[in-house]
Parts: C-alpha cells; sequence; structure tokens
C-alpha cells in the first residue's frame, strides 16, 4: 500500500499525493526516509527539499519548516511555506536571496540584536532552498515545466 501525503500551509492545500513509494523530508534531525508501513511518528521540518518518489519518477517541493505526521500510510506536512519545483520564480527567488544577503551582511555590520541578525539568517536560507530545488529540478531541453521526471534526470 502506498503512502498518500498532504502538504498543507496556513493559506491552501498545496499538494495531495496519492501512490507515493517513498517520501523524503529534512527532518530537524536528519534527512527523513517514509515507506510505506512506516511507523507512527510526528516530528518538525527544517526548511530544505521535500522529494517524493514514484517508481522512477519524483517531484520536489520547497518548504521553510513546519511539521510532518506519519500516521498508517498518511503522512500530513503542515508547513510553514511550500512550493512546488515548478511553481517556483527563479528571478524573484534571486531578488529575494540578494535581499537577504544585504540584510544579512547590514545587520553583521550595525550590530544589530540575536533576533534581527536571526530573521535575516532565515530569510536567506528560505531563499537558498528555493533556488537549490528550482535549478536542481530545472527541466532540462525537451522535458515538460511542472511535471515529474525520471530520476536522475
Amino acid at each position: 500500500m502506498p503512502l498518500t501525503v498532504e502538504i498543507v500551509t496556513a493559506e491552501r492545500v498545496v499538494s495531495t499525493e496519492l501512490g507515493v513509494d517513498i517520501l523524503i523530508a529534512p527532518g530537524s534531525e536528519g534527512m527523513l526516509g517514509i515507506l510505506p508501513k512506516h511507523a507512527p511518528l510526528m516530528t518538525t521540518l527544517k526548511p530544505g527539499e521535500l522529494v517524493f518518489r514514484r517508481g522512477s519518477e519524483e517531484e520536489s517541493f520547497a518548504i521553510s519548516g513546519g511539521f510532518l505526521e506519519v500516521r498508517q500510510d498518511q503522512v500530513t506536512i503542515l508547513a510553514d511555506q511550500a512550493e512546488a519545483a515548478g511553481e517556483i520564480d527563479v528571478e524573484r527567488a534571486e531578488a529575494a536571496r540578494a535581499r537577504a544577503e544585504e540584510r544579512v551582511r547590514r545587520a553583521r555590520e550595525q550590530g544589530v540584536s540575536d533576533v534581527d541578525m536571526a530573521r535575516a539568517a532565515a530569510a536567506l536560507q528560505r531563499s537558498l532552498v528555493r533556488l537549490r530545488v528550482a535549478e536542481r529540478r530545472r527541466p532540462r531541453s525537451g522535458a515538460a515545466g511542472g511535471r515529474p521526471r525520471p530520476i536522475g534526470q
């Protein structure tokens, strides 16, 4: 029995995935691999790439942290933010990265509070995750955008 995976944010249901063979998620203590018949689990997620595999195809999402719950063969991801690789606007993500790097630089120079520095660093990390997911999953010539791709392509 394959997994059913639902990704939810405060704004919307980002995706409901059926027939998932394996889910790879960025757990707060390291990468997690969730297979069918996994033991019940609840854990926190850190910003990173969430990957679903079905047979030889995989899909990716950029998430900015949240929670993951496994019950029977149902996985629920409550994400702070989540975006499918095909939805990421690379130019906008690159602009966000540049703004975040500037905020981190200014925060270091001005000796701002630890809270402000942590916010700037978190914004930079989120933008870097989005860029990494978008670049790794960008369709190559001849591949259709937004569709699952065979592993290794």
